[in-house]
């Protein structure tokens, strides 16, 4: 089996190195020519037999859809895109409409596990027809999670369903790290506590509050005690806002996680938060995600 993989980032070169190990031919494209295998889309395509499986790695909006537009012109009928990127769903049924014009077929993942997965695999929401689904199973059993498919990979609906699905995810996870940044405050902002990287370690453990991320944020504070090396200023890449605007769709009360996104706002107003150190932290640890170094 073959894989052609568009975007060779953090993310996409990781992606290859987890699919070749499971003995998939992977024939990677990036503009970079340090990192690509072949200088064009169109060397891509014809390194790849038909039916050919592409998968698109890229940043979300514009880059995503002009790379469709491209593959569109130049794959074959039969053959499918998968796009793998933090996509809004909302730009799954246009890219899949002007794919299906020329017999190509669509499928939307979304995919988490950041830097990690290589080690760990990923986790994998996918939306799209079911019989292409199982075309291009080999490719998402070689990426997910070892273990009980069910635990790392889900077939979640139709087209645009994968990146709802991961859509929701990352808005969760903006709350879980604002929880875990707000608890980190806490604990720094009492004498009683003299140990803090030492305390929240010990929630690694046993309690009802472990979990990968704080795993992370642990590891962050081990690495810099205090967090003294970043600033509060905390980006967002999108999902969140776009989780609120579903929330407001459907008059689901998000508090939580509407909260989480303002406060990553109110991080670009006002510097020293801890809370919001903790989740710039995180977000490092967990997804490479660049941190704005503290001014001393």
């Amino acid at each position: 089996m073959q894989l052609g993989l568009v975007g060779l980032g953090k993310m996409g070169a990781n992606m290859r190195t987890r699919v070749q190990a499971a003995g998939i031919d992977v024939v990677g494209y990036d503009p970079r020519p340090e990192v690509t295998d072949v200088a064009s889309l169109s060397e891509l395509k014809d390194k790849l037999s038909a039916p050919r499986i592409v998968w698109l790695m890229v940043p979300s909006g514009d880059p995503t859809r002009e790379n469709v537009k491209q593959l569109a012109d130049i794959l074959e009928p039969g053959d499918i895109v998968i796009d793998g990127g933090n996509s809004r769903f909302t730009d799954d049924e246009p890219n899949a409409t002007l794919l299906d014009a020329k017999g190509i077929h669509y499928l939307d993942c979304g995919v988490s596990g950041g830097v990690w997965g290589l080690q760990n695999g990923y986790g994998l929401m996918v939306g799209g027809d079911k019989e292409h689904v199982a075309t291009a199973m080999p490719i998402f059993d070689a990426l997910r999670p070892e273990g009980p498919r069910e635990e790392g990979f889900v077939h979640a609906g139709p087209v645009g369903a994968g990146h709802y699905a991961k859509m929701v995810h990352n808005g969760i996870e903006y709350g879980l790290m604002q929880s875990y940044g707000e608890g980190y405050e806490m604990l720094t902002a009492e004498p009683l506590i003299e140990d803090v990287t030492g305390t929240i370690k010990a929630w690694t453990r046993g309690t009802v509050v472990r979990s990968w991320l704080l795993d992370l944020l642990v590891r962050a504070l081990e690495e810099d005690p205090g967090l003294t090396e970043i600033s509060d200023y905390t980006p967002d890449s999108g999902e969140g806002r776009w989780t609120v605007e579903e929330a407001i769709n459907h008059a689901v009360p998000l508090n939580v996680i509407s909260a989480a996104l303002f406060a990553r706002f109110a991080s670009r107003q006002e510097d020293g938060s801890p809370t919001l150190k903790a989740v710039s932290a995180l977000r490092n640890q967990f997804g490479g995600h660049a941190m704005k170094a503290a001014e001393h």
